[in-house]
């Protein structure tokens, strides 16, 4: 170790929860400001918020896009906001672009900002109060959430896209109907039944189930059986096919999560206890293809090979790894890392450490802040034990990889300079617009309407891939489509007169 080595010292959540008496209907910077001031409490040091150079938040999801509105109002500087919940006036401020791998770049970044010696102490925090907006709003009532801050703030923007226009156009327009497609590839891979895989997913999440039944700020902490999650029900209905309800990322979340980083230098000097510090070993950072440009749906190897990267830093391999926090926004997330380091499903470690996105919550693009302080205090509670998180945004298009323990241990750097180039270095398929005849390659079906709507990717007769949608009033194909399972089918294809592939027949 250097007195630039970067550690963990401090980590804090807040929640609440829309039928709990002491319900307050909390604003996101509310929630924000409690998990910043319990993760400055969790350090053991009084007078710590004086010291902060830098806070940096993860972006709501009410600012996640350009014209998005908060029906409630939101501070202009959501950073400062929360530095003045806790008395803190940090030189910088710093609104980090959209996706779920946001946390844990940020304390790879900072790591490497403190190892430099540019800063001693970082703030991460972020909240989401998603289930009180729609709480309130359903009941008519409004709250005044708006704060004036000003003052500077570094706003990253919203990032790049991460969606091919044509998805867009042809129905896969949010992450459920696209991650849908993603995980139906994994089915046809595997070649099994809707039913049989139904019940794996189900198999993955029960685990998940029983974490988020003991931790106090999951909104969901009911344990459930593998026929509770496949089981179709009124109470659990298919969204997208394949994913019943109780599958998917759970938005409606009030939940804040702060990370509080130093160096040990700074540490000692402001008498942070020993038995607060959690070191990172190894962290990297990865971008995948665009979906459309991905030779293989049914997996996301760039998301692996942060992952990789990350244990190679550390020195360690999988089978070293005693904790896991594998996002969990949809079962393919999970898989497709359990996949690629040849993990089996029924691995008797916990892949997380929350609950995961389905069941503890899925509190926007800040599930992982919540995900590295549960792992902080787990690893802490098992010194020597080695934890990993793997944070992901967009469509497994973002990754975000961190390792962790209490043993003390350099920071050895983070370079992903060559794991990018060699990612942005591989080939795409060619893509045509969906006219003739063609192969499903893969396919959701999106319940969220009035009348079921089919979208479909594959291969024309030249190779090229193409995606089509059975059109918006679903029909007699996207009833074909419910009766019997389209992987491998043949459809016929044609362009409307707005350009989008509509299948005509499919068979």
């Amino acid at each position: 170790m250097t007195d630039n080595t970067p550690i963990i010292i401090g980590v804090g959540e807040a929640s609440e929860r829309i039928d709990a008496a002491d319900y307050a209907a909390l604003s996101p910077a509310d929630l924000a400001g409690r998990a910043a001031a319990a993760a400055l409490a969790d350090a053991g040091v009084e007078g710590l918020a004086a010291h902060v150079d830098v806070i940096a938040a993860i972006r709501q999801f009410e600012v996640s896009w350009p014209a998005a509105v908060a029906p409630f109002g939101r501070a202009d500087n959501f950073p400062r906001a929360v530095a003045r919940r806790i008395g803190a006036d940090p030189a910088r401020a710093i609104l980090e672009p959209v996706g779920g791998q946001g946390p844990q770049h940020l304390v790879n970044k900072f790591a490497e900002e403190i190892n430099a010696g540019r800063i001693d102490i970082a703030l991460i925090c972020g909240a989401e109060a998603i289930s009180t907006v729609r709480h309130l709003s359903m009941r008519g009532e409004t709250r005044d959430w708006a704060e004036e801050v000003g003052e500077r703030l570094e706003d990253r923007g919203y990032g790049d896209q991460l969606l091919e226009p044509e998805l867009r156009r042809h129905g896969a327009r949010t992450p459920i109907d696209v991650y849908a497609l993603l995980e139906n590839a994994r089915r046809a891979r595997l070649g099994q039944s809707r039913e049989a895989y139904r019940e794996t997913m189900a198999e993955l999440f029960v685990p998940f189930t029983r974490v988020a039944a003991q931790n106090p700020h999951a909104m969901s902490r009911e344990v459930r059986s593998v026929a509770d999650l496949a089981t179709i029900s009124a109470s659990n209905r298919l969204t997208s096919d394949p994913f019943p309800r109780r599958m998917v990322a759970r938005d409606q979340a009030n939940q804040g999560a702060a990370v509080l980083m130093a160096s040990v230098a700074k540490a000692r000097a402001l008498g942070v206890p020993e038995n607060r510090w959690v070191y990172p070993h190894g962290g990297a950072d990865t971008r995948e293809r665009l979906p459309m440009q991905r030779q293989d749906l049914s997996r996301g190897p760039a998301a692996v090979m942060a992952t990789r990267r990350a244990l190679e830093i550390a020195g360690v391999g999988v089978d070293a790894i005693d904790l896991f926090d594998l996002y969990s926004c949809f079962p393919i997330a999970v898989f497709n890392q359990l996949d690629g380091l040849g993990i089996a499903p029924d691995d008797p470690r916990p892949f997380t450490v929350t609950g995961g996105l389905p069941y503890f919550g899925g509190a926007g693009n800040n599930y992982s802040t919540h995900a590295i302080a549960s792992m902080v205090r787990a690893l802490r509670a098992r010194p020597g034990a080695k934890g990993l998180v793997s944070a992901n945004g967009g469509f497994l298009s973002k990754t975000s990889t961190g390792i962790y323990s209490t043993t003390p241990a350099p920071w050895r750097g983070l370079d992903n300079t060559a794991l990018q180039v060699e990612i942005d270095g591989w080939a795409a398929p060619a893509v045509a617009p969906g006219e003739g005849v063609g192969a499903v390659e893969t396919y959701t079906i999106d319940y969220s309407g009035k009348a079921p709507v089919g979208v479909v990717i594959g291969l024309l007769e030249s190779g090229a891939r193409f995606v089509a949608m059975t059109g918006l009033e679903g029909g007699a194909v996207a009833e074909t489509m419910i009766a019997r399972d389209p992987l491998g089918a043949r459809v016929s294809l044609t362009l409307d007169e707005k350009g989008r592939s509509i299948i005509g027949s499919i068979s």
